[in-house]
């Protein structure tokens, strides 16, 4: 993410502001998937509002990139494939956020200002905490609930039906009489702070993983697949809004929420009407004196236009109305002390370091851990070799002091010097993975020469920290596709210990499925009990047949795959870096299976030393130049034949056929210190050119050196190598099909941008791919194509910079049916 201040918009120029403002919309795509999607955010809510914020000066200032962006518009994040979708027919839009008392007057005064109202006139305006929770819309047909769904990306959101009829705050149908035909009812899940540690208690208990905060927990109990889990964890509901009606409900927004109360939907009490700004501040300040005993968390203040009039004249801004306002809360701090930290490993491998911390209430919450986020920030080091922290490190005993901001997990901000034990002794980072023992590394970026910030198992398929996320990339549908093997079977079998690399599947027999099954049913069971919540209907007859069938049928899925494409069974292995266009390429190079083997571990014999690495990332020494001069040396600076300098500067003299500038000179000895050193750095670094084994894959576009080095480095790990060979005892790999191209496409580029929707993305790129096109995430001027559907964004920008054809999805169909 984005750390870096932000310059004016006034300062940059129009190349820079475009720069950034991609980046910025990447950032915030990435936080929303993470947010909505994986209920995992990575930063802190004030984090995010500052990015949102940076975007939106941004499209101030330079008013051409508003809309050439989804960012700046979006809401959440796409809704999950593992879920059906409910289409909203009135969107769930965000709102816009303020952080001080001035922004709030400014708010009011807007209003007016749009109403044309005077100071001296009354306006009413409602203000109710902000529940940090998950958005939830419920549609009630003639007083009973006929769906439910999640927010999503505002437009379509996630069919989440069952589990909200399992969430007891949600009545099935309204009480009382008067309500609509049709009637949308919008409000937040949470999870109260007493029922969040009983449920973390029992994951304890349990051996699982404990979730960061509420919000998490409700996110993830609401979206599960299995109704019943959702059903042993005590949400709440409150509502405040409504989408579709068939008639209108009240006239104001406290006369809708009043009706709702009466219709049996809670509503939160802590809502009141205030009259002028200094009101909403003061009920602001109440609010947040008393958050430490709501008993759930909230995030702010929202304030509302009381009258629903005025907010249709109102109306809408890009992603947020007019009339409201959401007032956040400030992060907060807190000082205490490190009395450990733990290394907890992550789906992909990361050792992430987490502070254990003397309990300490910040904000009306007790902490007792601290994200550390990786060994650099452990050390006071920056990953650009810059301090953190002004190069103060983190150690046992520490008193530090502890942000927390927006209710995510809280992070350790500083260390207090003056006391620090004086026995206290720098954290090691481990160099092996404690879930494993395999080794653990930071891999050489050969983009930069520098170590990669986070340190990462190599433990890969026999990692049991890894292992469910690894099984259930190994069985999705790009994969080995092993049709009935969802997300809760994959769990299931991994705690049963019937699976824990990618073979097990294959020697699966019925007894032990069933047996695994029964007994992950028996542990749910005894779950609902100590939740209170009543035991399900005693299994029948019917039901054990059904159980039997589906068992059946999932080991004739793995029986169906006993042997697949190579691309298919090298995307399904997992490994960083090896999407399935890399899959792909490396498919279409190698004949079989042993021959990549061969190639890579010749590969490996040929890399890149860490000093040619080093020489490769100076500043302002591209590729040709590196080459020239580990060929010929460094150039004189009066001697030998004068050559064009670059970026416009004089002619410089060396070597001929060297275009080598002073500020590249300049820059090699500002990295070396001296002409000396930089002439013994090219002797180094030309010893330790990789070699022509490994220059094959690393220089090949569709491959490249990241996706060589992880490669060569998931191989060389023996415990990988004999999963695979036990793996590959159990299936065949074939060559992958050969493609059948088209004439119109063959060698094309082609960039697919925007909602696509008579195919999936994946459609399209698998139809692009099968005519021989290459489908690329950017465009370029080696971009051929670009087929654009609403809400296209950047790359349409892109594309007309470059001079690239863009056409419709419509006609991206026609041509492919024409070909």
């Amino acid at each position: 993410m984005p750390a870096s201040k932000p310059d004016a918009p006034t300062r940059l120029t129009a190349e820079a502001a475009r720069a950034r403002h991609a980046a910025l919309s990447e950032a915030i795509a990435e936080a929303d998937r993470l947010y909505h999607q994986e209920d995992a955010p990575e930063i802190s809510d004030a984090a995010y509002d500052r990015l949102r914020r940076e975007l939106e000066t941004l499209e101030a200032g330079f008013p051409e990139l508003s809309g050439t962006g989804a960012a700046s518009a979006a809401v959440g994040a796409k809704p999950s494939e593992k879920f059906a979708k409910v289409r909203h027919a009135v969107p769930m839009l965000s709102l816009g956020n303020a952080f001080a008392d001035a922004e709030v007057e400014e708010f009011v005064a807007r209003v007016r200002r749009f109403l044309n109202r005077p100071a001296d006139e009354t306006l009413a305006f409602t203000a109710e905490p902000k529940i940090d929770g998950l958005s939830l819309s419920l549609r009630y047909e003639h007083g009973r609930l006929v769906t439910a769904a999640t927010r999503g990306d505002g437009e379509t959101g996630e069919n989440v039906t069952a589990n909200a009829r399992t969430v007891r705050d949600i009545p099935q149908a309204l009480a009382g009489a008067g309500w609509p035909a049709v009637c949308e009812v919008r409000g937040e899940v949470y999870l109260s702070h007493a029922d969040f540690a009983a449920i973390n208690a029992r994951q304890a208990a349990a051996g699982k993983a404990l979730f960061a905060n509420p919000r998490n927990a409700a996110a993830g109990s609401l979206r599960q697949l299995d109704p019943s889990i959702t059903a042993a964890r005590p949400l709440k509901f409150f509502a405040y809004a409504w989408g579709e009606v068939s008639e209108a409900i009240a006239a104001t927004q406290s006369g809708v929420l009043a009706r709702f109360a009466a219709w049996g939907l809670p509503v939160n009490p802590r809502t009141v009407t205030c009259e002028t700004a200094a009101e909403m501040i003061a009920h602001y300040g109440n609010i947040e004196a008393d958050r430490a005993g709501l008993g759930y968390d909230i995030d702010g203040v929202v304030y509302k236009v009381d009258d629903l009039a005025l907010q249709r004249r109102l109306g809408f801004v890009s992603r947020s109305p007019r009339w409201a306002l959401a007032h956040k809360f400030a992060a907060q701090e807190a000082l205490t002390v490190v009395e450990g930290i733990d290394i907890n490993v992550g789906r992909t491998g990361s050792l992430n370091p987490l502070a254990r911390l003397r309990p300490v209430t910040v904000g009306g919450v007790v902490v007792s851990n601290a994200t550390l986020h990786n060994e650099g920030y452990v050390k006071g080091v920056g990953g650009d070799g810059e301090p953190i922290r002004e190069g103060r490190d983190i150690r046992v005993g520490d008193t530090v002091i502890v942000l927390r901001a927006g209710d995510v997990i809280p992070k350790v901000m500083d260390v207090v010097l003056d006391k620090r034990p004086a026995d206290a002794t720098p954290f090691v980072f481990p160099d092996t993975c404690p879930a494993c023992g395999s080794r653990a590394v930071r891999e050489i970026n050969p983009r930069t020469g520098a170590p990669d910030a986070v340190r990462r198992c190599t433990g890969g398929l026999i990692c049991p920290a890894q292992g469910v996320e690894r099984l259930k990339h190994f069985v999705s549908r790009n994969g080995f596709d092993l049709e009935g093997f969802g997300q809760t079977y994959i769990e299931v079998l991994f705690e049963a210990g019937l699976v824990r690399q990618p073979a097990d599947l294959f020697r699966l027999d019925f007894a032990r499925l069933k047996a695994a099954i029964v007994a992950r049913r028996e542990a749910l069971s005894a779950e609902r009990r100590e939740a209170g919540v009543p035991a399900p209907k005693k299994a029948t007859k019917k039901k054990g047949e059904e159980e039997d069938k589906a068992i059946h049928n999932l080991l004739a899925a793995v029986a169906d795959r006993r042997s697949l494409p190579m691309n298919r069974f090298l995307f399904a292995l997992g490994i960083p870096d090896i999407g399935e266009s890399t899959a792909k390429a490396l498919a279409r190079r190698f004949s079989d299976f042993s021959a990549l083997g061969a190639a890579l571990a010749a590969a490996g014999a040929a890399k890149a030393g860490p000093d040619w690495l080093e020489f490769s990332a100076v500043p302002r020494i591209g590729p040709t130049t590196r080459d020239r001069l580990l060929e010929v040396g460094l150039p004189g600076e009066a001697a030998g034949d004068a050559v064009d300098g670059q970026d416009g500067e004089p002619p410089v003299v060396g070597v001929a056929k060297i275009r080598f500038s002073t500020s590249q000179r300049a820059s090699l000895l500002a990295h070396y210190g001296s002409e000396a050193a930089i002439h013994e750095a090219i002797a180094k670094a030309a010893a330790q050119r990789p070699g022509d084994a490994y220059r094959v894959f690393a220089d090949d576009g569709e491959i490249g050196p990241v996706a060589t080095d992880s490669l060569i480095a998931f191989f060389s790990e023996p415990h990988n190598d004999a999963a695979v060979s036990a793996l590959l005892d159990e299936v065949a790999v074939e060559p992958m099909a050969a493609t059948a191209q088209a004439a119109a496409f063959a060698g094309k580029t082609i960039v697919f941008t925007g909602t696509l929707e008579r195919m999936t993305r994946n459609e399209a790129k698998a139809t692009a791919e099968r005519l021989g096109a290459k489908v690329s995430g950017s465009v370029s001027a080696r971009t051929d194509l670009v087929v654009a559907g609403p809400g296209a964004g950047s790359k349409l920008t892109d594309a007309e910079r470059h001079g690239v054809r863009v056409v419709s999805e419509d006609e991206w169909v026609a041509m492919v049916a024409g070909a």
